[in-house]
């Protein structure tokens, strides 16, 4: 009997302590799931981090490329305006010849007037000459004085004209000295403009980072050179790479040349009398009208064509030449004022004198006629003296837009780039605690496996981004118009980044493996 009880007993023993071990395993297999559960919540925290790190880089990143193309797009509008300017000052230097024709063609009408009288003075004395024509006589003396009376006239014309000349002079100096102050500030605004898009910081870009990303790295060099090169290829006479050739300092002196004359109002581009016999030019002044009638002694006289025009032109012969193919440079700025009057003597003789004024200002003094109202000199440097290069101090000169014919280079429009880079990782576990460690890595022990090293969180994240400037008028066919740097629409958007371009920006940033990944046909970027 106690044998089979001492059996039942032993087997109890057993099977309880099987029991305890398999409750020993059942604590080691929690624990390692309690590490693996650890170790799965660390990594969603570091995940988490990563991913929010990353997406405010990309915003920064977007946000800074966005900003210095809304300041390439206010440099550009800048240009267009002061651009505007710069012609409106050509179209006022155009007036004031216009002006000044205008008021010396009245000594000239004198003059006019006298060659008339003298001419009646010389039939008379012919009629004269025979017996009984006294009368002849007396006629003859009568239109002598009064073509003397009529020089005389001419000259204090002259006089006063010439009086006005040093505040002409004066103000076309004025006029030339803004226009090189105008392009000073082009000049300097592209400068400033070239700076804060190569370190992606200055003139209040730091903010940017100040306040949405402290820590992102500064913008590469090289990147910032790409953008430097695009704003540069923007516009025309400025050295670049990868785009077309800068045009002649002539062609760009042309552009600007037909756009002052076609910008000028109607009197100074044609001012006529209209029908013929007009008694007067309705804009010469009262005066002038009274004497050549009251010198005249009231005899009829009639303005029998009169016309004027200034414009900037190549050589003052063309002030009344029509639009120019080409050749027109706009070295001088001219007027013209000529007409012809009719004046009726005794026995119904007539005579009729053209008489004219000119005045034109270019590089070697210009020049006036008639020459008694002339005093001085009008200097004028021209249109576009110099190469856009070297026109900081003068030389007229203005800011182009560089029209590219490839749709891969977006027509010209230039393109901005932004490449940034910042830390993922905290590095410091009091303040991240789900790193562990400042270097946020762990090691694993896998016996005669050997030892594993695995990283909690990413050291560094990089953002890539693109702008484009580009141009449109408002209204439905605003696309239609080319860009140009006369109309201030010029504007800045995000842009989607091509492979190729993405692959440039990558290598001037120094991310080969980058680079050429992004080459990788079916690789999304």
């Amino acid at each position: 009997m106690r044998l089979p009880i001492l059996l039942q007993r032993q087997g109890a023993v057993s099977a309880s302590a099987r029991r305890r071990a398999q409750r020993g395993q059942s604590i080691v297999l929690g624990a390692l799931s309690f590490l693996v559960l650890a170790l799965m919540v660390t990594l969603s925290f570091n995940l988490a981090h990563a991913l929010r790190q990353k997406m405010g880089l990309q915003q920064h990143s977007d946000a800074l490329a966005y900003s210095m193309a809304v300041l390439e797009a206010r440099s550009l509008n800048y240009y267009a305006v002061s651009n505007r300017a710069i012609a409106a000052s050509y179209v006022a230097m155009n007036s004031l010849h216009a002006y000044m024709a205008a008021a010396s063609v009245t000594g000239s009408m004198m003059r006019a007037s006298e060659a008339n009288f003298k001419e009646f003075a010389r039939r008379e004395k012919i009629m004269c000459s025979c017996k009984g024509c006294y009368e002849h006589c007396l006629h003859a003396m009568e239109a002598t004085k009064i073509a003397t009376e009529f020089a005389n006239a001419g000259r204090q014309y002259d006089q006063k004209v010439r009086a006005l000349e040093s505040s002409f002079n004066a103000a076309i100096r004025g006029l030339d000295v803004m226009v090189d102050n105008l392009h000073a500030s082009q000049r300097e605004a592209h400068s400033q403009t070239l700076q804060a898009i190569q370190d992606g910081r200055s003139h209040g870009l730091s903010l940017l980072a100040d306040y949405t990303a402290p820590e992102v790295g500064a913008l590469p060099q090289a990147v910032g050179g790409l953008n430097a090169n695009e704003f540069n290829c923007a516009v025309d006479g400025m050295n670049c790479r990868g785009s077309v050739e800068n045009a002649s300092p002539e062609a760009l002196a042309r552009v600007m040349t037909e756009i002052s004359n076609a910008t000028r109002s109607g009197w100074p581009a044609a001012r006529k009398t209209g029908a013929r016999g007009v008694a007067k030019p309705p804009y010469l002044h009262d005066d002038v009208i009274r004497d050549l009638r009251d010198i005249a002694q009231k005899k009829l006289y009639t303005v029998t064509s009169h016309e004027g025009t200034a414009k900037s032109v190549q050589d003052k012969s063309q002030v009344n030449d029509g639009g120019r193919q080409g050749g027109n440079q706009g070295t001088t700025v001219a007027a013209r004022e000529e007409g012809a009057i009719r004046n009726t003597w005794e026995h119904q003789l007539t005579s009729t004198t053209d008489y004219e004024a000119e005045v034109w200002s270019d590089a070697n003094g210009g020049d006036h006629t008639p020459g008694g109202a002339h005093s001085g000199s009008h200097n004028f440097e021209g249109v576009n003296a110099n190469a856009l290069s070297g026109c900081a101090r003068s030389g007229n000169c203005f800011m182009k837009f560089r029209a590219n014919p490839s749709s891969g280079r977006d027509w010209g429009q230039p393109r901005v780039y932004s490449y940034l880079t910042r830390r993922l990782r905290v590095g410091d576990p009091s303040r991240a605690p789900w790193e562990l460690n400042a270097s946020a890595q762990i090691q694993l022990d896998h016996g005669a496996q050997g030892t594993a090293t695995l990283t909690l969180a990413a050291q560094e994240g990089v953002a890539l981004s693109k702008a484009l400037v580009y141009y449109h008028r408002f209204g439905a066919n605003g696309w239609r118009e080319a860009p140009n740097l006369f109309s201030p629409y010029w504007r800045a958007k995000l842009h989607p980044i091509s492979s190729d371009e993405a692959a440039e920006v990558l290598e001037a940033a120094g991310n080969t493996d980058a680079s050429r990944l992004a080459r990788v046909p079916g690789v999304s970027l």
